[in-house]
């Protein structure tokens, strides 16, 4: 009774609780990625490391973060010839009008965009995919991919 009742107060005595299921998910993707590190020689993803352990992707990168440190504001990032950055300083508020009126200008050039411009950006910057993923799926060339994102682009810089 005593030894659970130790382990139970060092679980839960964290800056933050987190539920035992969270950590028990952090704890498995965790050795999962070792694992995986040591079997492919490289860093593997969350989607890997999702796909190993049945869980959605989500579920993992909450509970990876669930079970980091918390840092303080005051902690500093940067600090030469005595100017010294904060996490604080780094942190802004951005709702002011200029990032909403950017926020809509943004949507609006967005969606002058044919569906198949759309197509392409969210594949590639929404899904991470890489030009040559995006032309296999679409069933264009590499080369195509690269002229309609760089068209679309050009697009939505001179929408806003």
């Amino acid at each position: 009774m005593i030894e659970g009742e130790v382990k139970r107060h060092i679980r839960d005595s964290g800056q933050i609780r987190v539920s035992r299921s969270l950590r028990d998910v952090a704890y498995k993707a965790m050795q999962t990625k070792e694992q995986l590190t040591a079997k492919l020689g490289r860093e593997p993803t969350v989607e890997e490391i999702s796909g190993v352990l049945g869980c959605k992707r989500e579920d993992v990168v909450i509970a990876l973060e669930a079970v980091s440190e918390p840092v303080s504001l005051y902690e500093p990032v940067f600090s030469e010839s005595g100017d010294t950055v904060y996490v604080l300083d780094q942190i802004g508020d951005n709702n002011d009008d200029i990032n909403w009126l950017n926020e809509i200008a943004l949507k609006d050039a967005i969606s002058s965009l044919g569906s198949r411009e759309k197509k392409i950006l969210n594949l590639r910057f929404l899904q991470g995919k890489t030009q040559v993923e995006v032309a296999e799926e679409i069933g264009i060339s590499q080369a195509q991919v690269s002229r309609l994102e760089k068209g679309a682009l050009n697009k939505i810089k001179s929408g806003i």
